[in-house]
C-alpha cells in the first residue's frame, strides 16, 4: 500500500505543479482582447503613477445616463492604484454647449457634484439645456454664482479645452459614447462586453493587468 501512495504521489505532485502555474494563465484569460476590449498604440497618460481610466461621454446621450449610478457606485470601489477621469466628447457643434459646461463645472470645482443633476435635468426632466443661457439658468438653480459661472464657460482657456477634447478622441479614435479607455491603451465599452455590470469587471481587470504591465515596464515619461 505505501508504494502505491508514492508512485500516486510521484504522478500528481507534477500535475499539481501544473495546474498551480495554469492558475494565474487561466484568471489573466477572463476576458480577452478583440472581445471585451481592444488595443490601441500606447497614447499618454494625465494622471502620472496612478492607473488612468478615462470616459468619453456626452451630457445628451441616454446611453451615458443610464451608466452614470453604475460607474458612479463601481468608483466607490475603483482599485487606490487608478484615477477616474472625463472628456467629454464633442462629435458636433451642438455637443460643444455640454463640453464648455463640464469644463466650467471643472474649473469651479464642482464637476463630481453637477455631473448627476445635469444627466437627471436633460433625461429625466427632458430640460433643453443645449445653449450659454439655459445652461447658466440651470447652473444658478444648483447655487452656482452666475457670473462666475460665465467667466469659466467663456474663459480664455475653454478653446483649450475643446480642442484637447476633440485631440483626445480623434487619438482614440472614439466614435461613440460612453466609451472607456484604460491606461492610454485599452478600450471597452458596455457594447463590447454586453452590459454595465459586466463593463465594470472588465475595468478592473484592465487596471489590474495595467498595473502588471507597468511593473514590468521602464518608467513612464510624465
Amino acid at each position: 500500500m505505501e508504494n502505491v501512495k508514492v508512485k500516486m504521489w510521484k504522478i500528481t505532485w507534477p500535475c499539481l505543479l501544473l495546474c498551480l502555474g495554469l492558475m494565474p494563465m487561466m484568471a489573466w484569460a477572463e476576458y480577452s482582447e478583440g472581445v471585451e476590449y481592444i488595443v490601441v498604440a500606447q497614447q499618454p497618460v494625465e494622471t502620472g503613477d496612478k492607473i488612468e481610466v478615462r470616459e468619453f461621454f456626452w451630457y445628451g446621450c441616454p446611453h451615458c445616463f443610464h451608466l452614470e449610478p453604475v460607474l458612479r457606485e463601481w468608483r466607490k470601489t475603483m482599485s487606490s492604484k487608478a484615477k477616474f477621469v472625463r472628456t467629454p466628447a464633442v462629435f458636433r457643434n451642438t455637443w460643444e454647449a455640454h463640453a464648455r459646461a463640464y469644463y466650467a463645472y471643472e474649473v469651479l470645482g464642482v464637476s463630481d457634484k453637477m455631473d448627476t443633476p445635469m444627466f437627471s435635468a436633460i433625461h429625466d426632466k427632458n430640460r433643453p439645456l443645449d445653449d450659454e443661457k439655459s445652461i447658466t439658468a440651470f447652473a444658478v438653480e444648483q447655487g452656482m454664482d452666475e457670473k462666475r459661472f460665465r467667466d469659466a464657460y467663456n474663459s480664455f482657456g475653454m478653446a483649450a479645452s475643446l480642442k484637447h477634447s476633440i485631440d483626445l478622441q480623434q487619438r482614440y479614435n472614439i466614435s461613440s459614447v460612453p466609451t472607456m479607455v484604460v491606461d492610454g491603451k485599452y478600450i471597452t465599452s458596455a457594447s463590447l462586453t454586453n452590459g454595465q455590470e459586466e463593463l465594470m469587471k472588465v475595468l478592473d481587470f484592465l487596471i489590474d493587468k495595467s498595473a502588471k504591465e507597468r511593473k514590468r515596464a521602464p518608467a513612464r515619461k510624465k
